[in-house]
């Protein structure tokens, strides 16, 4: 019984709730909740799921899901109104939190290729706290909203591309020749994706877009069906899914797809950050306790000042700018999709891996409780702050 794949659900689904339901009352992002679940119930607690790797597998459905909707609402317009600033912002950002993350890894004694993986995961800003944590009014009427949707997509298409790089170099053969193959195919699929959506997807969602369930069929199946092809032609699934999103975006009817398949990835995202919290190496945590509390408190003392500094160098409103920089003050959940590819291609070691997942852990935690005490969040205890 315990095997079974309905009691792991149970575990983690009716688990979930709970810890759900705890972080709400302490003013935390839901993910933290599904990590430290796993981490009670994986072998480094009660052992409940001693092996966690059928739950990544099935967790990994929620990845190609979170890439595709990335793709789904990456429209030119988004940028389109802020290009230049967000552009400028976004890259002067990235260099500066790399290069203090590539200080700390250097600093504690971390190889070069470790310290190089450990820069990248500073980079980013956590698209789920950032979108999440906002008002819907912020979100879509505000300028506020304009800039950190800019920014977050800008870093988006930058995570994308160093796990399009780390998948590259892991290649066997020559490294250059692999990653010149994979530019090739990149395009190649980018091309022949936007033919089928052009020629097909869009006419078949002309001709019946009344039916929503064939709508929400049609675009899991686009979805799988990209992510499948290529993997077939030496790429990812993630990135074929990223892909589908971006050639379907410019469809009236993408936001509608995002909306409808948000719960299914939210679904398999519950699993997939359940089985990281379960595979988390504790006894490696040990090791880089400290490094962790340096690395995550860089991040949040650093990511709010950089961030402001630069949006009021852009001319923005220094209460705008401050507000924008502690609602972007973490690292990102892309960040811990990093350290898996790493680990996986074997680029990263485990010691590197632990420091980026705790780091990334404790930073939305920090980060979380500070947005939601000062600003107004939909999950705000006080009255005052809460906004739908």
């Amino acid at each position: 019984m315990h095997d079974s794949i309905i009691f792991l659900f149970f575990l983690i689904f009716a688990g979930a709730a709970l810890f759900a339901t705890a972080a709400l009352y302490a003013r935390q992002a839901l993910i933290v909740a599904y990590i430290a679940l796993g981490l009670l119930l994986g072998p480094a607690g009660v052992n409940l799921v001693p092996d966690p790797t059928l739950v990544a597998d099935i967790a990994n459905v929620g990845i190609i899901f979170l890439l595709f909707l990335l793709g789904l609402n990456l429209e030119p317009a988004d940028l389109g109104k802020l290009f230049r600033e967000a552009v400028v912002v976004t890259l002067l950002s990235c260099a500066g939190f790399a290069a203090f993350g590539f200080t700390v890894g250097w600093a504690f004694g971390f190889g070069l290729v470790d310290s190089l993986l450990i820069a990248a995961a500073c980079m980013f800003s956590s698209t789920i706290i950032g979108l999440k944590l906002l008002p819907t009014s912020a979100l879509h009427h505000q300028r506020m909203g304009e800039i950190i949707v800019s920014i977050l997509l800008l870093q988006d298409l930058i995570a994308i591309a160093i796990l399009l790089l780390l998948q590259g170099l892991s290649q066997p053969g020559d490294p250059g020749l692999a990653v010149a193959k994979l530019a090739i195919l990149l395009p190649t699929l980018v091309g022949a994706a936007w033919f089928l959506s052009r020629y097909a997807l869009h006419r078949l969602i002309a001709r019946f877009d009344q039916i929503q369930e064939y709508i929400f069929l049609l675009a899991i199946g686009w979805c799988l069906g990209i992510a499948e092809l290529a993997a077939a032609i030496g790429l990812s699934h993630e990135i074929g899914a990223f892909v589908a999103g971006i050639t379907l975006a410019a469809n009236p009817i993408a936001r509608f797809i995002a909306e409808s398949l948000k719960p299914l990835r939210d679904f398999f995202l519950i699993m997939f950050f359940f089985a990281l919290g379960a595979g988390f190496n504790t006894a490696v945590f040990a090791d880089v306790w400290l490094a962790t509390l340096v690395l995550a408190g860089g991040m949040l003392a650093m990511k709010p000042w950089l961030f402001s500094l630069l949006l009021k160098r852009e001319h923005e409103n220094a209460a705008l700018a401050r507000e924008i920089g502690v609602r972007m003050g973490q690292i990102s959940e892309f960040t811990l999709l990093i350290a898996l590819v790493g680990t996986a291609t074997g680029f990263l070691t485990d010691r590197a891996a632990s420091l980026i997942q705790a780091a990334t852990v404790l930073s939305f935690l920090v980060s979380s409780y500070w947005i939601v005490a000062r600003y107004p969040t939909p999950i705000a205890v006080d009255d005052k702050l809460r906004r739908d």
